[in-house]
């Protein structure tokens, strides 16, 4: 299901993931369509995994937390907005596929979950798929925006469901959770080898807690495989749209076809391409602006003018030319390019400005 304009794409699908490398826009990008949608009369959700402040202070809230805050503005639909907070969704995520409150507080008890819980590599990927999917399954919102994690890995994002349901299928995971608790409580020899060598290194306390943890997980499993499946079966059907967005330098573009590159492994590919910063069109085409600077060179009050006129058509042109490149390898995606403003966004307004240039 093909979209001919960046706005007929928001009325279409339930699920909008924005991606790119980092420093291009691509949050307040992400907070633009959600905007741009509730305008549209949408139920609108942002997810962002920013940190900054300057997101918030643009939605006009004081701060953002783990669960949808919902922003007032003269739009017919609705628009809201959270932060990801990592350890809280694993929280979540704990709580929600326990089979009783029990096994729930011996997870979120145990100190080696607590310590890795928002620090492990792949953890924050793995669950801003789980808060997409919570918002999704929830059905509060028409649509889900998902700001993805600053990875130059475009596919760390599109794996992350199976990342935990890979785990559990692993057989160490296996050997770990048939013994009892300890070091040498695992069953298999093999296996207790490995965990007395890596107690040696991090301590005894360290890999009994690390056991104590995978064994804690026992009988979730299914809860987790089935979450995996349904999640992955959104990403990869139409109800969802992958937005890349970049910029005209020839360093993010080069990210741009990287990451084309890297989801069309996955069998996937980018529904848009957003270009920010381009920088405005003058109407003069490369060989005026050089007659106009070659015929005012002996004018020293009009020679600065002339070379800068001169330099700005050159840079445009020659991001023109690069954004045209990305999209003869992106040929079926809503191409939408925004200009270089004068300001950064920094209020509703300026959110505004970006979502009309998105939907124009």
């Amino acid at each position: 299901m093909s979209a001919d304009t960046f706005a007929e794409l928001l009325a279409e699908r339930q699920v909008v993931i924005v991606c790119g490398t980092g420093g291009v826009g691509k949050t307040t990008t992400a907070a633009a369509t959600a905007l741009a949608a509730a305008e549209a009369g949408r139920r609108a959700v942002v997810v962002t995994i920013d940190p900054a402040k300057r997101l918030a202070d643009a939605l006009g809230i004081a701060e953002l937390g783990n669960t949808p805050t919902v922003i007032d503005g003269p739009w017919p639909g609705t628009l809201a907005a959270l932060m990801l907070d990592t350890k809280s969704t694993f929280d979540e995520v704990v709580r929600r596929n326990a089979t009783d409150n029990d096994q729930a507080e011996q997870i979120l008890s145990n100190r080696f979950y607590r310590n890795v819980s928002g620090t492990l590599s792949g953890t924050q990927d793995y669950m801003a798929v789980e808060k997409l999917a919570e918002l999704y399954d929830s059905g509060d919102w028409d649509l889900v925006v998902v700001d993805t994690p600053p990875t130059r890995d475009a596919l760390a994002f599109l794996e992350a469901p199976q990342m935990l349901s890979r785990l559990l299928d692993n057989p160490i995971y296996k050997l770990v959770i048939a013994g009892n608790r300890g070091v040498f409580g695992v069953a298999n020899k093999a296996a207790q080898t490995v965990m007395r060598q890596l107690a040696r290194v991090v301590g005894a306390y360290v890999v009994d807690e690390a056991i104590a943890f995978f064994q804690s997980f026992d009988g979730m499993e299914k809860g987790f495989k089935e979450r995996a499946q349904a999640t992955l079966a959104l990403m990869g059907d139409e109800r969802t749209a992958f937005v890349l967005v970049a910029s005209p330098r020839g360093d993010t573009l080069d990210e741009a076809h990287y990451f084309l590159d890297r989801i069309r492994e996955a069998d996937l590919d980018a529904d848009a391409v957003i270009v920010n910063r381009m920088l405005p069109a003058t109407g003069l085409s490369l060989q005026q602006s050089n007659a106009l600077h070659s015929s005012l060179a002996a004018d020293t009050d009009a020679a600065g003018a002339a070379q800068a006129l001169l330099d700005l058509v050159t840079a445009a042109a020659a991001d023109d030319d690069r954004v045209a490149e990305l999209s003869k390898a992106a040929p079926l995606a809503v191409l939408t390019a925004v200009p270089l403003l004068a300001d950064d966004v920094h209020n509703l307004d300026g959110l505004r400005v970006i979502a009309d240039l998105l939907t124009r």
